[in-house]
């Protein structure tokens, strides 16, 4: 089977993009957006729409797979590739990428994803991380359609691992809007929750922390309140560097704050993410790697999650080998190829470090729905629901692509 055409079409995702150093400078909110000036190249407001760009290839049988080209909320921030505007991008993908892909025999995936994904601009850097990231999926649905099984078949042939056969824990995200989600999560069973988007101290944290010690009390006791009986989800919350912050990046007073949220969260197991952003990344490795030591010398079960400064591949490599977290984040987009998220997945495993297959709400029900075949031939510990804030459209998503094709493989 070969590849006879490519098509492209510009479309939105299911969320923002947002300039996160704004907000940070404590950018005014005005409604659903902000008001004031952004800071990071390539952005017109503070808050503008999130763009993809879907890439179709036309198999010689007729047969259409595609993937979506997207990039997260925070581009541009934290070492990130810049800002993804679908018409800046559409021109490469037909004057570069169509030529490359025309006439392709479709017998692995894994061999022409990596040549995609290596593929580099006049200057020597790689291209854009969401061009590589769109394409590579659009792979992989036309090596499946070619062959004639599921996606997450050919991963695990390519790859050498074993399906899983048991859905694997879903990850909601709440946005702002979160006390009204957690009860939609709760609703609907939630594995994990809620991600909570703790980004500012003075108004979500609190100075001393108290804000996010009353939320999860509060969370803990609506679970109470809501939940069905034996329902134990694992909290698990976003507080992008604000604990460093309150703190002044005070180990010992940062690792008493979260042995206090974690007996605030028991017997929920509470996941932490990003508890300081040191704004470099070996800084990060070893500020995570001394808050860890402090908080196993405590006896303390709150799981650290490691998510700014790990983006790349070898970032996610990086992080694994130091040890200085339990869980790393392997944001999907970030990571450009998909063969790197595979790869990101496996490395994680074999080196006894939580694989947390996420992601950013700013992706699209493609993304999503191919993310599921990425962690059903690879096993991890956690997949996000995406896109979008909503709760309910990104959990549809995931959940019931998941379930559709489990019931495809246990046939």
């Amino acid at each position: 089977m070969k590849i006879v055409d490519v098509v492209t079409s510009m479309g939105l995702t299911g969320f923002y993009f947002d300039d996160q150093r704004a907000i940070k400078k404590d950018a005014e909110s005005d409604g659903f957006t902000y008001k004031g000036e952004p800071v990071t190249e390539g952005f017109s407001s503070v808050r503008q729409q999130g763009e993809s760009l879907s890439v179709m290839l036309i198999l010689e049988d007729g047969q259409v797979a595609y993937g979506d080209c997207a990039a997260v909320q925070y581009s541009g921030a934290g070492g990130r590739d810049p800002l993804f505007l679908a018409k800046d991008f559409k021109p490469i993908v037909e004057e570069v990428i169509k030529p490359l892909l025309i006439g392709r025999k479709l017998d692995s995936f894994k061999e022409l994803a990596h040549e995609i994904d290596s593929l580099k601009k006049k200057n020597g850097k790689l291209i854009h991380t969401a061009l590589r990231y769109g394409i590579t999926q659009s792979i992989l649905d036309a090596v499946a359609k070619a062959k004639k099984i599921t996606m997450a078949e050919v991963i695990a042939q390519e790859y050498s691992t074993t399906l899983c056969k048991e859905p694997i824990p879903i990850f909601t995200q709440s946005g702002d809007e979160r006390y009204l989600n957690v009860d939609k999560m709760i609703i609907k069973g939630a594995d994990v929750m809620p991600h909570a988007l703790i980004n500012n101290v003075k108004s979500k944290l609190g100075q001393k922390g108290e804000k996010l010690k009353e939320y999860i009390l509060w969370m803990k006791n609506r679970v109470s309140e809501l939940g069905t009986k034996g329902y134990l989800p694992i909290f698990h919350i976003d507080v992008y560097g604000t604990i460093g912050l309150a703190f002044e990046n005070n180990y010992e007073k940062m690792a008493d704050y979260l042995c206090e949220l974690g007996e605030a969260a028991a017997p929920h197991t509470l996941r932490i993410e990003g508890p300081m952003d040191m704004e470099e990344k070996t800084l990060q490795m070893e500020a995570l790697g001394k808050l860890n030591k402090l908080l196993k010398e405590k006896k303390c079960t709150v799981e650290l999650v490691a998510d700014e400064w790990c983006n790349t591949l070898e970032d996610i490599k990086d992080f694994a080998d130091c040890g200085c977290c339990d869980m790393v984040q392997i944001k999907a987009p970030d990571l450009g190829g998909i063969n790197n998220i595979i790869e990101a997945v496996l490395y994680c495993k074999e080196n006894g470090v939580g694989a947390y297959l996420g992601g950013t709400c700013n992706e699209t029900d493609r993304t999503s729905q191919i993310a599921v075949h990425v962690a059903l031939a690879t096993g991890p510990v956690q997949i996000l629901a995406k896109p979008g804030m909503g709760v309910d459209e990104g959990l549809m998503i995931v959940k019931n692509e998941m379930m559709r094709t489990l019931a495809l493989l246990n046939r």
